[in-house]
């Protein structure tokens, strides 16, 4: 029950303190994100941290003022493929076949399926696919965090064009697809820090089908 615990203790905070997260904290979560599940295993996302409190500036101005991206310890941003390519499939494949020390035949009909499959598509299809896979990433970093009693607020609130043109995204072939603040809450300064949290009954959101 601790990670229930743990997550009837998390909420959006909407007001840090400014106090850093230690490296080992961070690195935890991290690492809970980059062990998360994800179609095929591509990981086709990247996760940017930002520190430099001049870059969480720009950002705060295009995530409609929100004081918890300038005032958080560190601003992690989930950034998508733009689309699937044939080299970001063979790299991950190869580099499975290289840990693995072996290679199967199976794996590799589905590497072939793959390529015959997903970069043909409409990069934009693409993209939407891979920003679903970096959430659930960031589903697992927020969990994480909970755990370790760090706070986080998830945001979708702000201009991704921005984003990507103040981080140089593009560039890297990624796009920015939601964010998250990782420090401690400011209690006294959060309104909703002392609300009880809500959520509709296991009745109302799992149907179970024997």
């Amino acid at each position: 029950m601790e990670l229930i615990d743990k997550l009837k203790w998390r909420y959006a905070a909407k007001a840090m303190n400014g106090e850093k997260v230690s490296q080992e904290k961070l690195d935890t979560i991290l690492e809970a994100a980059i062990l998360a599940p994800t179609s095929s295993g591509l990981q086709p996302f990247e996760i940017m941290v930002v520190t430099n409190q001049e870059i969480k500036e720009k950002i705060r101005v295009i995530g409609w003022n929100q004081s918890v991206i300038t005032d958080c310890s560190h601003l992690l941003v989930f950034a998508a493929w733009d689309t699937y390519t044939a080299e970001r499939i063979n790299t991950m494949f190869d580099l499975t076949n290289e840990i693995r020390g072996f290679k199967n035949e199976g794996f590799e009909n589905y590497r072939q399926m793959l390529l015959s499959s997903y970069p043909q598509k409409d990069p934009e299809v693409n993209f939407q696919h891979a920003a679903r896979q970096a959430y659930i990433a960031f589903s697992m970093a927020i969990a994480a965090a909970a755990f370790e009693g760090v706070d986080t607020t998830p945001i979708e609130g702000f201009d991704p064009d921005a984003l990507d043109e103040i981080l140089g995204l593009r560039e890297k072939g990624l796009r920015s697809c939601v964010i998250l603040p990782v420090g401690y809450r400011d209690a006294k300064n959060d309104w909703l820090s002392d609300l009880v949290k809500v959520r509709k009954s296991k009745s109302d959101l799992v149907t179970f089908i024997d």
